[in-house]
């Protein structure tokens, strides 16, 4: 399939990660034991996996899963519904739930992801934005090595600051992802200035990777999509919202209406694909996680800027990879694309995504549509030219990806190494 230059690659690049893809198994182990007892102490059954239909009235079913997902993640409350048509719908929710007319939202690690920004919107705007009911929004930037700015922050939180915002995974954005300890960290640093703030996060591609989640770390409020690691692979859609009961409580009547909240709402048949798909998720993300952690290895080999490095330790599953020009990056993503089970004939092409603001490239040959947990690679083609490679539910699919994305621009004649 490859021939002998590509295969030596891969070794060396295995060979190199081999203490660290053995790190990323003990957290599976740790994480996959942790969802097991969740399961076991709520006395999950077959019966939980049907379906209510109409109103949704009494679903035992539905209320175990919310149960079974609040006390793997360390929180008061969870809200898991296949309602929610994306991650960004999903932190939408919460964020409408929390915040009021006159309350300000002020994100902490600098401009959000490319979605968020309609979801934020300008004032006046007329479409239903925070600014457009009223919400103020400021943001604040991170320093230039990707930490938070504290200083920063400690003058920005003012009176009207209800809800402090931080995005756990990069986004298109070439800076480290953080950890869930600087997490708890920031946390703590703004509730010691206004203690009665909600802190937010983002939890998208995070879940798993470490052996804690924010809300463990003291974190108020967090959400996240079930097309990406919680979902593991099988969940056909959805998403979460996870923290303290209260405010679980007020993002569920913005997901269906006041006095309704999360006592409604048919499950259908999406139970058994979301019960069983939290119970797989610790060993698919370890698998994509070890994807990127040989992406990262083979890229920098030839020569290329990574970001996490190979040996770095992960927080979520996103691979960044600084390329040179436009072709280099659109001959990835293109050749991600052809090692894909489904849709490998396809031959992706930058287009305007609905949400971005730029072109964008993406390879998504995925069962589940937009499945990030499901091997993906896409980027803005803008300068600096970076691909986002995310996802993978086999190690090996991982690497023949990494290996015919090599390839594929190798015989372009666009990898130096090779030629």
């Amino acid at each position: 399939m490859f021939d002998e230059r590509i295969m030596g690659l891969m070794e060396e690049a295995e060979a190199l990660a081999e203490d660290r893809l053995k790190q990323i198994d003990r957290i599976v182990d740790r994480n996959q034991w942790k969802v097991i007892r969740a399961f076991q102490q709520h006395k999950v059954s077959d019966f939980h996996f049907a379906g209510s239909t109409g109103y949704g009235y009494n679903d035992r079913g539905r209320e175990v899963l919310d149960l079974v997902y609040a006390d793997v993640f360390g929180a008061e409350a969870a809200l898991v519904r296949p309602h929610f048509v994306s991650g960004t719908h999903t932190i939408g929710t919460a964020l409408f739930g929390v915040l009021r007319p006159g309350d300000e939202l002020l994100m902490l690690t600098g401009r959000p992801y490319d979605t968020l920004h309609k979801v934020i919107g300008e004032p006046g705007d007329g479409k239903g934005s925070l600014r457009d009911w009223g919400v103020g929004y400021r943001e604040v930037a991170l320093l230039e090595d990707g930490s938070p700015d504290y200083e920063a922050i400690a003058s920005a939180i003012a009176p009207s600051t209800r809800v402090v915002g931080i995005q756990r995974s990069r986004g298109y954005s070439w800076r480290p992802s953080l950890t869930v300890d600087q997490i708890g960290q920031l946390t703590r640093f703004v509730k010691e200035i206004k203690p009665d703030v909600i802190v937010f996060v983002d939890n998208c591609y995070g879940e798993f990777t470490e052996l804690k989640e924010p809300t463990e770390a003291g974190v108020d409020l967090m959400a996240g999509s079930l097309i990406k690691n919680p979902g593991g692979g099988l969940a056909p859609t959805g998403g979460y919202i996870a923290g303290r009961r209260e405010l679980v409580e007020l993002a569920s009547y913005r997901l269906t209406a006041p006095g309704l909240g999360g006592e409604v709402g048919a499950m259908l048949d999406t139970l058994r694909p979301m019960f069983q798909g939290f119970f797989l998720a610790p060993h698919l993300v370890g698998q994509a996680v070890k994807g990127a952690v040989f992406a990262a290895a083979v890229f920098e080999r030839l020569g290329f800027v990574t970001h996490p490095q190979w040996n770095d330790s992960r927080t979520d599953l996103i691979q960044a990879i600084r390329f040179t020009a436009a072709d280099h990056l659109i001959a990835f993503v293109q050749g991600i694309q052809q090692a894909a089970a489904v849709d490998s004939h396809v031959v992706p092409e930058p287009w305007d995504m609905p949400g971005y603001e730029h072109p964008v490239i993406m390879a998504a040959g995925t069962f589940v549509q937009g499945g990030s947990l499901e091997l993906s690679a896409d980027a803005p083609i803008r300068e600096p030219y970076t691909a986002y490679m995310q996802g993978g539910l086999t190690y090996s699919h991982c690497k023949l990806a990494v290996m015919t994305a090599v390839r594929n621009m190798a015989d372009r004649g666009l990898v130096e190494w090779l030629l």
